[in-house]
């Protein structure tokens, strides 16, 4: 273990100063600023899914360029080592940097004022910046078209609609004024106002005010040395772009700058090497590698970091899904809400870890995202649930789940999915239900039969025994929690081991213990018996006797893709 090395790990900081003055890990990216001098265009838009590290590298770019860089912050990082580009470039430049992650508002006016107050407020940094030399009146005036100063020095910022779409061009010619340079411009999770307008239903506003401020800034603007953007996706040039020729995009799918957002296996090895937990490596791989990004294999950062945290702090903690708690996997429930039986024949081969060839579309309005089928294919593409394999043929991508994380939450989403669907049908389900009261196979097996024929299943290929066993599992303990007078538990100790899922009727004194199989080599009769025999053996019922249940009901159950057999004992 390298332990001269070892730092805290920075867990939600994204401020890059922050993480080199106050000694935090930090995977050295700062090879990107070389790459993108070289590959730039006047405008560059960055499309990356969500926890890839977005803001921090724009808060690198910030540091890198501004005027009044600390520049020992970048000592023993790689960009240091070029030392006539560190010459050329560091601190030369007034740099503007926004993010518009907190334009979220509820309806179009809350959120005008928040993108207001976002470019008041760095339109305040440089006034206080500046404030200690003399402004011109002129520079003073065109400060206060921005900012209005109230009596305890703090800004408030209430621009005119004409002055909110100039705001960043006009900023743009103040810096470039005071300072004699052109100005770099930074936005970061520019659509995130485009998704929140969405959702909340003033999108076409949205649009109009989002598309004269980066007309502003990014197409008319003569002070503008060049302009970075990230987010999600890349909405369509008719949208937002309008005009915009000098529009440069590093997708997902391209080559160039490939490997900066994410971190490669060499990076997580090294950052494992660090803190002593080399023979971690595998899961992690399994877990949270498996993203392709143009020509580059990369794990999602946030997830590293976050497991590597919490085995430090226990070394025996399993994997866990850290990608649910950034988004609400809305994308995966419209994808199923919508699919007709080939869709969900391809969400089977997906889970089964297979590929599906799709034609993919980067440009898309937040306005269409959910047309229809095929543009679902590309969010989630887009958006780091799905990720390519192999060599595109033109539109046209291979596309699998990356890993076992994205792959739990597919699994976790089609559950809830099935089990909703189940419960449209109050009446079969009620019977379904009765039916292990009641110890009636055939009807049991029936309804069982039913809900897989109609829903989606796990196929035998790469997906391991137990995670069938899991998907199964959860989805019958999803249907049988519909009745709320009973008391329904999942792998709960009893005897010797624990039971799969455990129910107790108290108004009928009636238990029943549930354990399930996978039978993967489709023998259904020999997965009921080795059931029976599990609950038998390890005395499963033996906790029901002391809770108070006088008749117990032992349940066999084996499922093989769609097929399942039921026995009571």
């Amino acid at each position: 273990m390298n332990t001269v090395e070892r730092k805290m790990l920075p867990i939600g900081i994204e401020n890059f100063e922050e993480i080199r003055t106050e000694e935090f890990y930090y995977v050295d990216k700062t090879g990107m600023i070389k790459e993108l001098l070289y590959r730039r265009g006047k405008v560059n838009l960055f499309t990356r899914p969500r926890r890839f590290g977005k803001s921090l590298t724009m808060g690198m770019l910030k540091c890198f360029f501004q005027i009044d860089v600390d520049k020992a912050i970048f000592d023993g990082l790689a960009i240091a080592e070029e030392t006539e580009l560190c010459e050329r470039y560091m601190g030369k430049f007034p740099v503007v940097n926004i993010s518009l992650k907190s334009v979220n508002g509820a309806d179009y006016q809350t959120a005008r004022l928040l993108m207001g107050s976002v470019i008041g407020n760095e339109a305040m940094r440089f006034y206080e910046l500046l404030s200690s030399d003399k402004l011109t009146s002129e520079e003073k005036e065109m400060y206060r078209q921005l900012i209005t100063v109230d009596k305890t020095g703090k800004g408030v910022f209430s621009m005119s609609d004409a002055v909110l779409i100039g705001s960043l061009k006009t900023l743009s010619v103040l810096l470039e004024k005071h300072y004699g340079k052109k100005v770099i411009i930074l936005i970061d999770e520019y659509d995130v106002p485009l998704a929140k307008a969405n959702e909340q239903g003033y999108y076409d506003l949205m649009v109009l005010l989002i598309r004269g401020v980066f007309e502003q800034a990014l197409k008319t603007n003569d002070s503008l040395y060049f302009a970075v953007l990230t987010g999600c996706l890349r909405v369509s040039k008719e949208s937002i772009f309008t005009g915009l020729n000098n529009l440069k995009v590093f997708s997902i799918t391209d080559a160039e700058c490939d490997s900066w957002f994410g971190f490669t296996d060499d990076e997580v090895r090294k950052m494992l090497d660090v803190y002593g937990l080399e023979d971690k490596y595998d899961v992690i791989k399994a877990w949270y590698d498996g993203y392709h990004f143009g020509d580059a294999d990369v794990y999602c950062p946030w997830d590293v970091i976050n497991y590597v945290s919490k085995l430090l702090a226990k070394r025996t903690l399993p994997p866990q899904d850290f990608w649910t708690n950034t988004s609400s996997n809305e994308i995966i429930r419209k994808l199923l809400e919508r699919a007709s039986s080939s869709t969900r024949n391809e969400i089977e081969c997906l889970i089964a870890g297979e590929s599906i060839g799709k034609a993919v579309s980067e440009e898309l309005t937040y306005k269409e995202l959910y047309d229809n089928v095929e543009n679902l294919w590309s969010i989630l593409f887009t958006t780091g649930y799905l990720t390519q394999r192999g060599e595109a043929e033109g539109e046209r991508v291979q596309l699998v789940i990356p890993n076992r994380e994205i792959h739990g939450i597919f699994m976790t989403q089609i559950r809830t999915w099935m089990q909703d669907k189940a419960r449209e049908d109050k009446s079969r389900l009620d019977a379904f239900c009765k039916s292990f009261k009641d110890a009636d196979q055939k009807l049991a097996e029936k309804i069982f039969t039913e809900y897989l024929n109609e829903t989606i299943s796990v196929r035998d290929t790469a997906v391991r025994k137990e995670l069938k066993e899991n998907f199964y599992h959860g989805f019958l303990l999803g249907l049988l929690r519909f009745k709320e007078d009973w008391k329904v538990i999942s792998n709960r100790e009893s005897g010797k081991g624990y039971a799969d899922i455990v129910v107790e009727i108290f108004a009928e004194k009636t238990g029943i213990v549930i354990e399930m199989k996978y039978a993967e080599d489709g023998n259904l009769d020999a997965g009921c018996k080795e059931a029976i025999a599990q609950i038998k053996e390890d005395g499963y019922e033996s906790q029901l006797y002391l809770d108070g249940m006088s008749t117990v009901i032992r349940c066999g159950i084996a499922c093989h893709v769609k097929s399942c057999k039921i026995v009571f004992a």
